[in-house]
């Protein structure tokens, strides 16, 4: 929500719902896959426009505008910050990875490298030198129960 209010102070009108606060201008994630409107988990969109009356907002994804009533938003929610997880398989110009090591069990090398490359144009990392040497060097997963092998042979 500070994000919010630093980068989209004064866009008007707004609407609540499901514990979150929506106006033009601002940066949503898809949480769930619509088939019937063709967006799906992860996609990033912006709302473009909000009609109070009808109940109803405008949002686009990838050039494509989708109407969402508001008892859809459910579906949705703001992404001025996002998880790496959820960030997987996107790119985006600037990115801020926090690294504190009272998060220590997430401090691992596929999740900083997944987090690093992400950002096109800058990425910065905040936080202790400590949690970063930690994430460097933990490898957790060496590799993957698949069941691959078996499948092909």
């Amino acid at each position: 929500m500070a994000l919010q209010e630093a980068l989209n102070p004064n866009a008007l009108p707004r609407v609540t719902r499901y514990g979150w606060t929506y106006a033009p201008g601002d940066k949503v994630i898809q949480t769930v896959n619509n088939y019937d409107k063709e967006v799906f988990n992860g996609d990033i969109g912006q709302v473009k426009s909000i009609d109070i009356e009808e109940g109803e907002l405008m949002i686009e994804f990838d050039g494509r505008e989708v109407l969402y009533p508001v008892n859809e938003l459910d579906e949705v929610s703001l992404a001025y910050a996002t998880t790496i997880h959820k960030s997987q398989g996107s790119e985006y110009p600037f990115v801020v990875i926090p690294m504190a090591m009272q998060h220590f069990t997430l401090l691992e090398r596929h999740l900083l490298y997944t987090g690093v490359t992400r950002g096109k144009q800058m990425v910065v990392l905040v936080g202790q030198p400590k949690a970063v040497g930690m994430a460097a060097r933990t490898r957790k997963s060496n590799y993957r129960l698949t069941n691959l092998q078996t499948r092909l042979g």
